[in-house]
């Protein structure tokens, strides 16, 4: 399964677009530099059911455009 697929399975299970989880986790704090994982997935399985492969794919995401910085 590619990385697109993962964001597509993850939108049609939430609703939520990924970047739309981009503007949320800035909301949250979640895009400072050293936020860990954990703290992400725990949120998004809390709040969206999410299973751990596709939170960490947000996670993913998130890192990424950290990254980009």
């Amino acid at each position: 399964m590619t990385f697109q697929a993962y964001l597509d399975n993850i939108e049609k299970q939430t609703g939520v677009a990924p970047d739309e989880f981009i503007k949320l986790a800035k909301a949250k704090g979640f895009t400072k530099p050293g936020t860990k994982a954990t703290a992400i997935t725990d949120w998004l399985q809390a709040d969206y059911k999410l299973g751990h492969g596709h939170a960490m794919a947000i996670v993913k995401l998130l890192k990424d455009l950290e990254a980009s910085r």
